[in-house]
């Protein structure tokens, strides 16, 4: 049995965090493949990988309040066997409903397999660490996955993409079984089980929303390219040069751990993201499209901070072991609902839309700090008196 701190377990951690988040680099190669491979329309593709997503969130949301109170050790090992199976099987499938299915499916054993290795990561010493490492681990994925996926679905064609995902899943599933930590909650934190505070909840809606605008313009990116007339080369490149770049914003975020305030990151965040995604969505030509490849650093710099806050203000475990379902809520909208703005009013309005998101987002992180440092004031109160 691992311990939770052991090298072993870490490692687990990390490669079941990269598993479970594969939707965040994949998302334009898939709903890319979806459209070109399956002929399906926009919505459509959007509304299939959105269905992954919900399974991930209704997973998440049905059994993170209980992560504090279960024994999670064999937990992973399902969720990820599940999905691996899912995927492997919607190989041979072509009918809109059974992918439908097929994708529900899979979203629910990753969710299952994510909300306990997040809930496990914000039990371990340094939850932002970790949570850093993982990102890490699926920056390197992305940089394979995006300079290689797209050329071998065109050379093996488009059900390859499922096969990929079958195999990650089931490299998750292998690890989990092998190493993941068995972690008992101590008769403290059983205890300690009421429901969130304000800041908590203010924090947990402003990473929603930046997820919301992640998924919604990295769903497209391909597509936009694509409709714009780049060559394949050029909208390869950039997707290539994101994922070099996913990686340094959790290094960075490691390093910078103890020096910046989380919401103020989460302040900043939320501003840049919506401006990169109007300079992105809004222009034409190679140059404004090549700065999407700096588009990820917002999200992932920003969520590695909050991760680790929510590890410290909320000690259960259950925020965090939210993560799939306060991530991938915004994301499981974001690709039906940019496939609307799409065909309805073209890319320009889901840089508008991820703007106005974006600066809700930024007033939440501020409502946060304000209601945490009121809080304080309360409990400072309290003692002297």
């Amino acid at each position: 049995m691992s311990q939770i701190n052991s090298l072993g377990s870490k490692l687990s951690l990390v490669t079941g965090h990269m598993a479970g988040m594969i939707d965040q680099p994949a998302l334009p190669v898939w709903v890319g493949t979806l459209i070109a491979g399956y002929a399906f329309a926009p919505a459509l593709a959007g509304g299939l990988a959105t269905l992954f997503l919900l399974g991930v969130v209704i997973s998440s949301v049905v059994l993170s309040p209980f992560f504090h109170r279960l024994p999670g050790r064999w937990m992973p090992s399902l969720g990820f066997g599940v999905s691996a199976l899912s995927f492997y099987a919607m190989v041979g499938f072509n009918d809109f409903a059974l992918l439908a299915a097929g994708h529900f499916i899979a979203g629910f054993g990753t969710g299952l397999a994510l909300s306990f290795t997040h809930g496990t990561m914000g039990r371990t010493d340094n939850p932002h660490r970790i949570f850093a490492m993982g990102g890490v681990m699926l920056g390197i994925f992305a940089v394979f996955f995006l300079g290689g996926a797209p050329t071998i679905i065109a050379v093996f064609g488009p059900p390859t993409i499922f096969k990929i995902f079958a195999a990650v899943m089931g490299v998750a599933c292998v690890s989990a079984t092998l190493l993941f930590p068995a972690v008992s909650a101590g008769e403290d934190v059983v205890k300690d089980s009421a429901g969130f505070t304000k800041p908590v909840w203010f924090a947990i809606s402003g990473i929603m929303l930046m997820a919301l605008v992640q998924a919604m313009i990295f769903s497209f990116l391909e597509r936009m390219g694509a409709d714009r007339g780049l060559a394949p080369e050029q909208i390869q490149g950039v997707l290539v040069v994101m994922g070099l770049i996913a990686i340094t914003p959790t290094l960075l975020a490691a390093l910078l751990e103890k020096r910046i305030s989380p919401i103020t990151v989460g302040i900043g965040g939320a501003l840049s993201q919506g401006l990169i995604a109007i300079v992105v969505s809004c222009s034409s030509g190679f140059a404004p499209y090549a700065v999407a490849a700096a588009f990820p650093f917002a999200m992932l710099f920003t969520h590695t901070f909050i991760f680790g806050h929510l590890a410290r203000i909320e000690p259960t475990g259950r925020a965090v072991a939210a993560t799939p379902a306060m991530i991938m809520s915004g994301s499981a909208i974001a690709p039906l609902l940019g496939g609307v703005l799409v065909q309805t009013l073209g890319y320009p309005a889901l840089g508008i839309a991820a703007l106005i998101i974006d600066l809700l987002a930024l007033c939440l992180y501020a409502a946060s700090r304000q209601s945490a440092d009121v809080a304080q004031s309360l409990r400072q109160t309290s003692v002297v008196s």
